[in-house]
């Protein structure tokens, strides 16, 4: 088995960090990148795998982060920012930094790893996207309006490396049940002026399997998509939501 380089953007975050454990268990070569190098180190440590620390939004960190990383064979751009809020709240700042993390840092990654991976004629592109990137959800109008243009990003440049052996893709969410997710819970409760049992009772009720998704699954989808039996997937948005989505 040849041993891939695997570069993952928010490898902190549950997704992230549950793909990581998943290639390196596969034997794969693992680059986790985080805001700051502490929120990835414990993981590295557990897995073997090599911290760097990175801001997906700044081209300038991006590029030191990859620089030091080297050329990857796949790519996973799960960095994420969710801010909850209407869009009459929500100050040009906020909507910037949303579009900044969540859309720009995935081009600016992809940007990145793409000259080796046209030279090699092969790779993988995998960006976590989430449900919000399909459907629009009440008071995620910036979040859903960044994930949008990822879909987009995603079916585009899937179109546009194809020739070179690349495949692009995305893997979508549903909410998950995850410390981060439970937070997000919180605030939309308080805006919504109901309590955290009643939004999560809203969730689990729009999945048709009545729970919230677990990390692990996601990242199954992500090593699948990765693996030589995808290669005739590409620019495809697959969604792991129990059934909340039919697209």
């Amino acid at each position: 088995m040849i041993r891939r380089h695997v570069i993952i953007t928010g490898g902190s975050s549950s997704v992230g960090a549950a793909a990581a454990r998943r290639f390196a268990a596969l034997g794969d070569r693992v680059t986790i990148m985080a805001a700051t190098t502490k929120e990835i180190e414990e993981l590295a440590d557990e897995i073997g795998a090599r911290p760097v620390r990175i801001d997906v939004g700044d081209p300038a960190s991006v590029e030191a982060a990859f620089m030091a990383a080297g050329p990857a064979d796949v790519l996973v751009n799960s960095a994420d920012m969710m801010k909850i809020g209407a869009l009459v709240t929500t100050n040009v700042r906020t909507w910037e930094e949303i579009l900044k993390v969540n859309l720009t840092g995935a081009y600016l990654c992809s940007l990145k790893v793409l000259p080796y991976m046209i030279r090699k004629e092969k790779g993988r592109i995998i960006n976590v996207i989430g449900t919000a990137g399909l459907k629009g959800y009440k008071l995620m109008v910036a979040y859903s309006a960044a994930l949008h243009g990822l879909v987009g990003f995603t079916r585009a440049l899937a179109q546009e490396v194809a020739e070179n052996g690349i495949t692009v893709n995305a893997v979508c969410p549903g909410t998950l049940d995850t410390e981060a997710a439970l937070a997000q819970i919180e605030v939309m409760a308080e805006k919504l002026e109901i309590t955290p049992e009643q939004v999560r009772e809203r969730f689990e009720a729009r999945n048709p399997q009545g729970r919230l998704m677990a990390p692990d699954e996601v990242a199954a989808s992500i090593v699948f998509l990765a693996s030589p039996e995808a290669a005739g997937v590409n620019g495809q948005s697959i969604t792991v939501c129990g059934g909340e989505l039919n697209v």
